[in-house]
């Protein structure tokens, strides 16, 4: 055998053995110093399948959150310990990729009944695992985007399992929030003389107007919609696979679950919008919204709030930041947490 030939052999040897590596290296998430701390992340039967749960904090006495991710399906395991590090220093704080998304993904699962009101079961169950391991009674429940919807199900299903329900980006009347999107989005391409935008918007206009179509995702965060104070924090595929928490297989299943679950759940939210469903919640609840938030417009949030019937409630803005407002201003949001949630 030649040297060329020797060498094509062992790139393709060496190329081989990275790959398999990065499919399959082992996942875990960083250790938290103390002797009551708890850093976990594990696959656990909830429900009737199999769900990838990070649990982190620093003291187990500590009141513990539930975080509910948006997407449909996008995970925010692989860098949801960058964001929550203040929460994890008062607070005990449990993720988890829902079914079908992440790593809770499974290829040769039988998902055609996956629907809200499904995923609403499992977070049910969800509460149900970690109060039991955890020995609490209640939980601090939060949705984000998409995980709102399911949030406030939950939280209207069962106010008994919770202290509060907050719900972050929160999805409201999604036809409102579409045009408010569409209406700001087209506002920023018109000043930006962006012509190949702005034919874009009128071409999706009708539909939107229709509910039958969302604000093209790209042009939202294209002008500030999605985040102001940060880069995004979705992941891309390799910062997922370099991440402790997801390697490479773990982050197809990502791409997987988004394709997935996305063309089921988010036309099943536009037929079913929150205000439809829910005009009351027997719990503590806040919203807390970014005012320049258009994937789920702060305008149409308001709107839903004003109609919820509550004993106690509260609407917060954060004037600088968009969809993301407890990771963009995160030591406010962990200040304001301290101080409603710690006695």
């Amino acid at each position: 055998m030649n040297k060329i030939k020797k060498t094509g052999l062992w790139l393709g040897v060496a190329t081989l053995t990275l790959s398999l590596a990065l499919l399959f290296f082992p996942t875990w998430t960083p250790k938290i110093k103390g002797s009551n701390s708890i850093h976990v992340l594990e696959q656990v039967i909830i429900n009737g399948t199999s769900h990838e749960i990070m649990i982190r904090g620093e003291d187990l006495a500590n009141p513990v959150i539930l975080y509910v991710h948006g997407g449909p399906g996008v995970s925010e395991l692989p860098y949801a310990k960058k964001y929550q590090n203040l929460l994890e220093s008062q607070f005990t704080v449990v993720n988890y990729d829902q079914r079908a998304s992440g790593k809770s993904y499974h290829f040769f699962e039988d998902y055609s009944n996956l629907s809200a009101d499904l995923l609403v079961e499992d977070a049910l169950a969800v509460t149900d695992y970690i109060t039991k391991r955890l020995g609490k009674n209640k939980v601090i429940l939060i949705g984000h985007s998409y995980g709102t919807y399911i949030g406030t199900l939950a939280a209207h299903r069962a106010p008994e399992k919770y202290e509060a329900y907050i719900g972050i980006g929160q999805m409201a009347d999604t036809q409102q929030s579409e045009t408010d999107g569409w209406n700001y989005v087209m506002e920023q391409a018109r000043l930006a003389d962006n012509h190949e935008d702005i034919n874009q918007l009128e071409q999706v206009y009708e539909r939107i107007k229709q509910g039958q179509a969302f604000t093209p995702r790209d042009i939202v965060e294209r002008y500030g919609g999605a985040s102001r104070l940060m880069d995004s924090p979705d992941n891309s595929f390799l910062g997922m696979t370099f991440s402790n928490e997801y390697n490479m297989l773990d982050a197809i299943r990502f791409y997987k679950g988004i394709m997935y679950s996305q063309e089921i759940l988010i036309s099943e939210a536009m037929v079913r919008p929150l205000p439809s469903l829910i005009t009351k919640l027997d719990l503590p609840f806040y919203f807390v919204m970014g005012d320049y938030d258009f994937m789920t417009s702060s305008h149409a949030a308001k709107v839903f709030f004003d109609q919820i019937e509550g004993n106690q409630k509260e609407f917060i803005t954060y004037k600088d930041s968009a969809h993301y407002p407890h990771y963009e201003e995160k030591q406010r949001f962990f200040d304001w947490m301290v101080d409603t949630f710690i006695k």
